[in-house]
């Protein structure tokens, strides 16, 4: 088998607070409640002239960028079958059944995403990292693993793979 390589990026910084609500097993929602998320960034791909797969800085500050504009928000999806988001000027109103929240729209991030679970988020949070690496970095990994962890042990992840730089 060939040599493979790949970087970790975990840091006590890459962590946002906000809070959610998602449904499950059809029609239950759960309350609005917050989480300290923690994030975690695997890429992998061959080495490059300085012997790296990617600059540990270059993958750190833009996970932070990131992980930073999710911090201290309401996070609704916008994608969600159940789950209707109404964006004004002002507030965003988000509805399930009978139910009703109003926030105030600086206070909210609107994801397209199904449902704002650490699976959907870390799946999120490695499509952003993918364009900003592109555009800031002009790399595109081979691999990307995003891990969000909800809960001290509690992680949802997803794994990206370039198939066609796997096959070169």
């Amino acid at each position: 088998m060939p040599e493979r390589f790949h970087v970790r990026v975990s840091k006590d910084f890459l962590v946002f607070s906000a809070a959610h609500f998602i449904t499950y097993q059809g029609n239950v929602c759960e309350r609005l409640h917050g989480h300290n998320y923690r994030v975690a960034v695997e890429v992998g791909g061959p080495l490059d002239e300085n012997a790296y797969v990617v600059d540990f800085i270059a993958l750190r500050d833009q996970c932070w960028e990131v992980v930073r504009y999710l911090d201290h928000h309401v996070l609704l999806p916008t994608e969600h079958p159940l789950i209707r988001v109404e964006e004004g000027d002002v507030e965003v109103v988000a509805r399930f059944e009978q139910r009703r929240w109003v926030f105030p729209r600086e206070d909210c991030r609107l994801l397209p995403v199904k449902n704002t679970t650490a699976e959907e988020l870390a799946r999120w949070i490695g499509q952003q990292l993918l364009q900003r690496l592109a555009q800031g970095c002009q790399y595109r990994p081979q691999w990307l693993q995003v891990a969000v962890d909800e809960c001290e042990g509690q992680w949802g992840v997803w794994h990206w793979c370039n198939e066609e730089e796997v096959r070169t």
